[in-house]
């Protein structure tokens, strides 16, 4: 019995060995990822594995997951009936821009009896790059340009004054301005109808990012420059599907790059691309040199959007005087941010001596960005102190009030 059981084992295992090994090509691996990732979204990974054979195979797959990933343990696994398929989705969410490599596919594969295995090594090497957020750019664009809108942050802003054109009469949607009814054509159509009008188009607008050392601060493993290189992508597209013209300025210790405001078909290409460039500087800020520069570059009255941090008092009050002149020529809005961590910081519940003395400084810092913001606006000064996950929609805000003020 001894000798029927081996040699059946040994030739099970011959037959085994044959149906893994008689192809040399049995499995097939592709995997599908878009050649730019968004920053700080879940970006979408699909590998697909196809078994090429007429027999049943078992396979074990491990992802040539990107370093900044971190994972090493994680497998997939499946059984493949023949000539079948099956697909694995996990998400990929960089947490910074730059290059990133997804390496080789290996696969372990064993057929019906798991008496012999073959490795199978697919090459699938590529590099991908990581860009500002693509995906927050599309999602606040429709959030804008939709009627349904206040629920997801964008606030409807009353149009003060008269900087419009009139355009045409349309029917009523839920969410246009009542006071725009044109109560003549309503009587006429017997259904309501409005007066829509055509805002002012083509101002300068220009985002300003400091890449000095006070931006370097990390929220949810993102830099706030990072932050604000994905709003400043979100922002400029916005402007420029209303019209107007964007451009962009990067600073610290000096100017880094200055691209004029156009509004040509390939702006928006050219600032995805700019912003995808941007090194992290670790110096001061040199609020001198970028009046200067301003002042020199940009000729007409235009909407200047800084984002920037001060951290104490002291560092606003240096950096005010230059504010100020690039306020008396041009609309200037200071963006800055709020610690997301001291606010959780200060309101939770303290149960010991120390947490108590961690939420009074907790909540010291929290007064001093509010007594920040309070002086910037005593100068004259556009302000909007936010939260890192909140400040695109706070400076889409904050730029469509300024449209219906008729400020630009």
């Amino acid at each position: 019995m001894a000798n029927v059981f081996l040699a059946s084992l040994i030739g099970l295992t011959f037959v085994d060995v044959l149906v893994i090994f008689s192809s040399n090509d049995p499995i097939e691996v592709t995997r599908k990822v878009k050649s730019r990732l968004s920053l700080g979204d879940d970006n979408k990974v699909i590998l697909r594995i196809l078994n090429k054979t007429t027999q049943p195979i078992s396979f074990t797959m491990i992802e040539g997951y990107p370093n900044e990933m971190q994972d090493r343990s994680s497998v997939l696994r499946g059984l493949l009936s023949s000539k079948s398929s099956k697909e694995f989705t996990y998400t990929f969410q960089p947490k910074k821009r730059g290059e990133y490599l997804f390496g080789d596919v290996f696969v372990m594969i064993r057929s019906m009896f798991f008496l012999a295995s073959r490795r199978i090594d697919i090459e699938l090497e590529e590099t991908i790059h990581v860009y500002p957020s693509v995906l927050q750019m599309k999602k606040y664009e429709l959030l804008v340009f939709q009627q349904q809108k206040t629920s997801a942050g964008i606030k409807r802003i009353r149009r003060l004054g008269n900087n419009s054109e009139f355009e045409q009469i349309k029917n009523y949607v839920q969410g246009d301005d009542l006071k725009s009814i044109n109560w003549k054509a309503t009587s006429r159509r017997n259904e309501l109808m409005i007066n829509q009008y055509q805002e002012e188009k083509s101002q300068s607008i220009y985002c300003i990012i400091d890449k000095s050392r006070s931006m370097q601060m990390e929220f949810d493993g993102l830099s706030m420059l990072d932050y604000a290189i994905n709003s400043s992508l979100v922002f400029t597209n916005i402007a420029l599907k209303k019209g107007d013209k964007a451009g962009l300025i990067t600073y610290s210790d000096k100017i880094g790059t200055l691209l004029p405001a156009e509004h040509s078909s390939g702006q928006m290409r050219r600032i995805q691309e700019t912003l995808y460039n941007q090194k992290t500087l670790f110096k001061e800020s040199n609020y001198d040199l970028l009046y200067q520069s301003v002042r020199k570059t940009i000729k007409t009255r235009s909407l200047l959007v800084l984002f920037t941090n001060f951290e104490t008092e002291f560092a606003m009050r240096r950096a005010i005087p230059m504010l100020r002149k690039l306020n008396q020529k041009h609309i200037l809005v200071v963006v800055f941010f709020q610690n997301s961590e001291l606010q959780d910081l200060a309101f939770r519940p303290s149960k010991t001596i120390q947490e108590v003395y961690q939420a009074t400084i907790a909540e010291k810092l929290i007064s001093t960005k509010s007594k920040i913001a309070r002086e910037l606006k005593q100068n004259g000064i556009q302000t909007v102190l936010t939260l890192p996950e909140e400040l695109s929609i706070n400076t889409i805000n904050k730029y469509l009030e300024l449209k219906a003020r008729g400020s630009i």
